[in-house]
């Protein structure tokens, strides 16, 4: 955890449940999921796309279980998967049992589709009798017609009532594995919704933004409701759900929980300034190919890209890695400290350098080994830039004093 997770909200606590070897709930890591968009029959295809999954940040798969051949196609996934699977249940009870006879860590069922309480009590005896926890999935989108009525619509308190009455069938059979969600399309009813259940039930909570869309919109809707809760300390475990290849919801996931300090850097941390006028490079373009660069090199560091050496190395003084555009060339910094003056064409190809020796040898070795003359080279570049462009790059003194003329009298 870094210095970030001290500012949120402390982490409601809640009763620890198991999905296979993944801990949720209690003092539990926030836990990444996402769904397969195979179909689950197609155990090779199926498979590549968890394991692709799992390598983008993944900690639990999700897979249909609509149909005898998706049941069967789970009996030889689960054992070859990398991480927990649940079974995604619709309309059929028969499918529930299935998939616990194909050995899946979790079930997903939704209150609004299987409706019966003597199917629903079935289902939770049989997981019940195997350790397998359940996901009361309630959506907005699906809410029983009564309390759709009784609400009168898709509202917070309506969505926190279907999980209630689920919970209680479950109750009567002594099961109480159980995560929940109430998910919404809607990021404001997502949000009360969860903040209603937050206060109801002592269950971890799934959280979601459904049917968010396509790309980059969808990434927006499904980060504001997501973030807003865990900020809160409200959350167990998350998906993104995006019009898009799942492992665009497992990266943002993973990515999300990184940059709230809630789990442990996996890979790159770009950050990069938003450039003015005393970039000495198109920062845009040096930071996207740094981006795909080291983003190959699966690394768990933070890099900066600054477009100019007058406030850069300052301003990302907190990055592990990073380089300011000098006067045609590039002050390689890390943790602040000038260490290096490379030509500009070559800043991206320091930058990956440095990573793969900081990977190798430590920040602290990289330090004493710095070049001693390369902090004044910087001072030089950073006194040209300000005779040549100015500290007030903007101009803003000057039209000030043009406004004062304008308005005297």
């Amino acid at each position: 955890m870094d210095v970030t997770a001290s500012s949120l909200s402390p982490r409601r606590l809640t009763r620890q449940i198991s999905v296979g070897s993944v801990q949720i709930g209690g003092d539990a890591p926030v836990s990444v999921q996402s769904m397969t968009t195979t179909k689950t029959a197609d155990v090779e295809g199926t498979l590549q796309q968890i394991y692709a999954l799992a390598a983008a940040g993944a900690d639990i798969v999700r897979c249909t279980c609509n149909d005898r051949g998706a049941a069967e196609g789970l009996a030889q996934i689960v054992p070859r998967s990398p991480v927990p699977i649940v079974a995604d249940i619709h309309f059929h009870v028969e499918m529930a049992l299935a998939a616990l006879e194909a050995g899946v860590h979790g079930l997903r069922l939704n209150p609004g589709n299987l409706r019966k309480p003597e199917e629903i009590k079935l289902v939770a005896s049989e997981a019940r009798d195997r350790g397998v926890p359940i996901r009361i999935g309630v959506n907005a989108g699906s809410l029983h017609p009564d309390i759709y009525a009784r609400f009168g619509g898709a509202t917070p308190e309506a969505l926190v009532e279907s999980a209630r009455i689920e919970l209680a069938y479950f109750e009567e059979v002594g099961f109480s594995d159980v995560k929940i969600s109430v998910k919404a399309s809607s990021v404001a009813t997502m949000i009360a919704a969860y903040r209603l259940a937050s206060e109801a039930f002592d269950h971890p909570l799934h959280l979601g933004v459904t049917e968010a869309g396509p790309l980059p919109g969808g990434l927006l809707k499904g980060t504001a409701g997501i973030a807003t809760l865990l900020a809160e300390g409200i959350g167990d475990t998350l998906r993104y759900s995006l019009t898009a290849d799942p492992v665009e919801e497992a990266r943002a996931g993973r990515q999300l929980l990184e940059v709230l300090g809630m789990r442990e850097r996996k890979g790159l941390d770009l950050i990069a300034c938003p450039s003015c006028g005393r970039a000495e490079v198109d920062v845009i373009k040096i930071a996207n190919e740094a981006q795909s660069a080291l983003s190959a090199l699966e690394l768990p560091i933070q890099v900066a890209v600054m477009g100019c050496v007058v406030n850069g190395p300052g301003e990302a003084r907190h990055a592990d890695l990073g380089i300011a555009a000098g006067k045609k060339r590039g002050h390689l910094f890390i943790q602040g400290q000038i260490v290096r003056v490379v030509p500009e064409d070559e800043m991206v190809a320091a930058l990956v350098e440095e990573a793969q020796k900081i990977a190798a040898e430590g920040i602290e070795a990289r330090l004493a080994a710095r070049d001693t003359s390369a902090e004044a080279e910087a001072a030089a570049d950073r006194a040209l830039l300000l005779d040549d462009k100015g500290a007030d790059a903007n101009h803003a003194a000057e039209r000030i004093e043009r406004i004062r003329r304008r308005t005297e009298g």
